[in-house]
């Protein structure tokens, strides 16, 4: 009797992948994924989300995984569908978030032959993911289990890195495609439930010698910062510490979870906005982890430091500015915890940190009193009262362009709420998907701070959203267009009509009637001070929502500037 080797394969990867911690999975429908995509659902173990288009089922599962920090699992059937997972596989690589990426495909002898709904799938991603293997049809043969589950295996810790990013694999299926009923290959995995091969991540420590040389520097400064980027990795426990003991001050991104710290400077891109205070508090020596700044402020100011430590556990060289000049392949939190090992704690506060320190206070005072002034909707206050409304645990998903700018600049410190962004690539495609995934993963109340463009970027995401049992809330910034293009030289560069048309981009659609047609409950926040309030009502009521609030692109670019004129001005008093 011929045993079914189709169904085996597919439920032997499903269960090692379970055994290696994963928990979710995103699948779109299709004839050839047919043998994975019911192992996936046939398990039980595993949260199983349906997508008809393969982009936004990529960055459901980016999402799923981003916010469990556990690989999560993208499914499709062959040909196009493989092709469409591409951005979301861009955006795990360059974000260093673990991904399972699933593509079927023909069995070979049906490869370049003008086969149905095939093409060369293989090496498709080319150099981006972590590992790639082409994995032949399921066959019934000895010893062919253990295979099975060994490619299962390195998969999941492949993707779990280090550093994490996506895998692919791609899946030959022979006909039949559904399951037999006969028989199934046996492929046991270990008896005690564990992964077929445990693999143990190193942590990687700065060799003595490096560590001595970054203490004596750090001891030889008084003109030193802390600049922490986007998945630096950092706890705040070291910072504090390395603060208390150098009494630097932090300039922590939003999306570095680190603003609330005792030494963190939150306004540094209001900050450093202002020449003279740029000009005056160029440091001698920065250490730099995790991504470059949101700030292009802070990216300029860099470009003029002294020298410049960069620490990042895999080693990636993440420095567009060319101005490291020195790079350490080690864990963040393990060579701050060594450093402080030779320096002597408890250093007291100098007249650099002091005067870094009022000056975040005095911005803080002259952004706030700016914010207040106007009920006519400034996104800076949008961004600033979305943080505020969040509930604690709850996670903030934004995007990219302007709204990750605005939370960097304008919302006030907060250690109990996440942010997150895909800023791997810092594209605005996937965001409704992305949204939906971090909710699925974390179960919390979560909201996703979005521009209009960036929205309907990926409105097949809000297919089945309304049902999928997730409490998400969509803030949206309808400022009909692109509106970080209206910051940039190119609207004195053009004539206005051909800005609109090719750059700015006003979508001609109503955004409140787009989410109305997937099911989506709206409420529009028609003054800046109905925002806050209308999310927390969005939240309380659970589900799938969208907030609406309307701006103005050349107001919001006015109210920008004056923000920063209160500040430099702030600066000035005495």
């Amino acid at each position: 009797m011929t045993r079914d080797a189709n169904t085996a394969f597919a439920r032997t990867l499903v269960d090692e992948f379970v055994r290696a911690g994963v928990r979710h999975a995103s699948v779109s429908p299709g004839s050839r994924n047919a043998p994975l995509a019911l192992a996936l659902v046939q398990d039980g173990r595993l949260r199983v989300e349906v997508h008809l288009d393969e982009r936004s089922a990529g960055f459901f599962a980016l999402g799923c995984a981003r916010a469990s920090g556990r690989p999560a699992i993208v499914c499709c059937t062959s040909g196009t569908a493989a092709a469409h997972l591409h951005p979301a596989v861009l955006e795990a690589a360059h974000g260093r978030v673990p991904m399972l990426v699933c593509t079927a495909d023909r069995p070979p002898e049906l490869r370049d032959t003008g086969a149905g709904q095939t093409i060369e799938q293989v090496g498709l991603y080319g150099r981006v993911p972590r590992w790639s293997v082409d994995v032949e049809a399921p066959a019934d043969r000895p010893g062919i289990g253990a295979w099975w589950r060994s490619i299962a295996a390195r998969a999941a810790a492949s993707a779990s890195g280090p550093p994490a990013g996506p895998v692919h694999l791609n899946l030959a299926f022979r006909e039949p495609l559904a399951p037999t009923g006969t028989a199934l290959v046996d492929a046991p995995g270990r008896a005690d439930g564990r992964p077929w091969t445990v693999t143990t991540p190193p942590v990687r420590h700065a060799d003595p010698a490096t560590v001595q040389r970054l203490a004596a520097a750090v001891r030889d400064v008084t003109r030193g910062v802390l600049v922490v980027g986007g998945g630096g990795g950092l706890t705040p426990g070291v910072v504090d510490r390395f603060v208390q003991a150098t009494g630097w001050p932090v300039l922590p991104d939003a999306l570095a979870g680190l603003r609330a710290g005792t030494g963190a400077v939150s306004t540094y891109d209001a900050l450093l906005r202002v020449e003279e205070f740029a000009t005056t508090h160029r440091p001698d020596l920065v250490i730099r982890v995790g991504a470059s700044p949101t700030s292009a402020a802070t990216a300029r100011w860099l470009a003029d430091a002294g020298a410049q430590w960069l620490l990042d556990p895999d080693g990636q060289w993440l420095d567009p500015g060319h101005t490291a000049t020195e790079r350490v392949a080690a864990e963040p939190d393990v060579v701050l915890t060594d450093l402080l090992d030779q320096l002597a704690p408890g250093a007291p506060m100098s007249s650099w940190g002091t005067s870094w320190h009022d000056a975040d206070r005095r911005a803080r005072d002259a952004i706030a009193e700016q914010l207040a002034g106007s009920e006519e909707p400034f996104e800076g206050r949008i961004a600033r009262d979305v943080v505020a409304a969040l509930p604690e645990a709850a996670t903030l998903v934004v995007a990219s362009s302007m709204p990750v700018r605005d939370v960097d600049t304008f919302a006030d410190p907060r250690a109990d709420v996440r942010i997150i962004a895909n800023r791997g690539v810092n594209g605005i495609d996937g965001f409704a998907s992305t949204t939906l995934g971090v909710a699925a993963a974390t179960r919390l109340p979560t909201v996703g701070l979005t521009g209009d463009l960036s929205f309907l970027h990926d409105t097949n995401g809000l297919l089945g959203a309304a049902g999928r049992a997730l409490d998400a809330t969509f803030v949206v910034v309808d400022n009909r267009g692109g509106g970080i293009f209206s910051f940039l030289p190119y609207q004195h560069q053009v004539a206005p009509e051909q800005f609109e048309r090719i750059l700015a981009t006003p979508p001609d659609v109503d955004i409140a009637d787009v989410a109305r047609t997937y099911g989506l409950p709206v409420a529009e926040a028609e003054k800046a001070s109905d925002v806050l309030p209308a999310l927390r009502d969005a939240l309380a009521a659970g589900g799938v929502r969208l907030v609406r609030v309307r701006t103005d692109r050349d107001a919001n670019v006015a109210r920008h500037r004056d923000v920063f004129t209160a500040v430099a001005a702030a600066l000035r008093s005495t």
